[in-house]
């Protein structure tokens, strides 16, 4: 699929090659990890058959072929460091053990890439957890660790590992993007950044032409006129931009009412998204958003208090603004060059679930 010519529509595969607690909350019951790496090092040797059976059952080709048949065309697909398996640089998250993470996650990756072209998706490959970790979020790999920039192996690994990955899958039909790297911390420096994103991009088209494959670099939580010099230039090189967009985490939108939600959704984002294309001249996506409007139930790094908008509404009421909220979002974001529902599956958070948004009636029953 050729992404010049496509719009995406897609939806995220997180919590399965990237373990997140508040998605995934049975894998971590009696356990005191908070994310992937302490998750496999409390696990031990008993983790592995405990994670292939979560790979093997989370997401499921009839998943694939759910999604294909409501409309969706793409998946992104979060995969971590450790996704070829050892070697990788050593973080001191890890203790005593090198290489504490489970092997076999680069075969249910290929197997999803199969799935995507049997049924008709494109996939975006994306490193959501870099060694060190690069935000300091679970989803990063280490909870309140951000160490990626600071040593240079570990910015040298993540450009090497995206060259294998890009030679990797070069020619499979479904492959469509790489994203270099997940929402790296607005305190990692923009020059580092740049330099890191240019790299990057150099390492997957020494194996994937533009035309073929595009490239995905994420704003790193600041304004997108940083990145201005970065993108210059570079408007035939098939590269996209990445905004994530959510009101649940920022006291400002936690204090807004249903009205403000929706408003802030289909004005203020609408015409950010015209903005930012112009500005940088690069086509861009919104790779993460949801209906969550609850900041609680994705607390793990969040303090309270966790008031929020659907407080005190009855069930219609609730599903009414539910409603409203997402096709705001969809007005919105239908004015990049494609968007990414975060996530297919959840275990008890149904506004973060895009099945249950779908199934409830929350979200469209189909998206063509």
């Amino acid at each position: 699929m050729a992404v010049a010519a496509t719009r995406l529509r897609g939806v995220n595969l997180g919590g399965w090659l990237v373990l997140e607690k508040w998605m995934t909350p049975s894998l971590f019951a009696g356990r005191a990890a908070t994310d992937e790496t302490s998750w496999c090092v409390e696990g031990g040797r008993d983790a592995a058959p405990v994670l292939r059976r979560h790979w093997d059952g989370f997401i499921t080709r009839d998943d694939f072929a759910w999604l294909a048949g409501v409309g969706i065309n793409a998946v992104r697909i979060p995969v971590g460091h450790w996704i070829l398996g050892p070697p990788y640089p050593y973080h001191e998250a890890c203790g005593a053990s090198r290489t504490p993470f489970v092997t076999g996650g680069i075969e249910v990756l290929d197997r999803a890439l199969d799935w995507a072209q049997a049924c008709g998706l494109a996939v975006v490959v994306d490193l959501h957890a870099a060694p060190g970790c690069q935000n300091g979020f679970d989803n990063g790999g280490i909870k309140d660790t951000c160490d990626w920039h600071r040593r240079s192996e570990y910015v040298d690994f993540s450009v090497d590992l995206l060259g294998r990955l890009a030679a990797r899958y070069r020619a499979h039909p479904a492959l469509a993007a790489i994203e270099v790297l997940n929402e790296p911390r607005w305190d990692v420096p923009t020059a580092l950044l740049c330099d890191y994103y240019a790299r990057a991009l150099a390492a997957i088209r020494a194996h994937c032409p533009a035309g073929r494959v595009a490239v995905v670099f994420h704003d790193g939580f600041r304004p997108a006129a940083e990145f201005a010099g970065f993108f210059a230039g570079r408007a035939d090189d098939d590269v996209l931009f990445d905004v994530h967009r959510y009101q649940c985490f920022d006291r400002a939108d936690l204090a807004l009412d249903v009205r403000g939600h929706v408003h802030k959704a289909s004005v203020e984002w609408g015409d950010e998204a015209v903005a930012i294309q112009r500005v940088l001249g690069v086509p861009a996506i919104a790779g993460e958003w949801s209906l969550g409007l609850d900041l609680k139930v994705v607390s793990l790094w969040a303090e309270g208090p966790y008031d929020h908008a659907l407080q005190g509404l009855d069930p219609f009421h609730e599903a009414v603004a539910l409603r409203a909220y997402g096709a705001a979002q969809l007005l919105a974001f239908e004015a990049y060059r494609g968007w990414f529902f975060w996530s297919y599956r959840t275990e008890t958070t149904p506004a973060w679930c895009f099945r249950e948004c779908v199934e409830r009636g929350w979200l469209p029953p189909r998206f063509q």
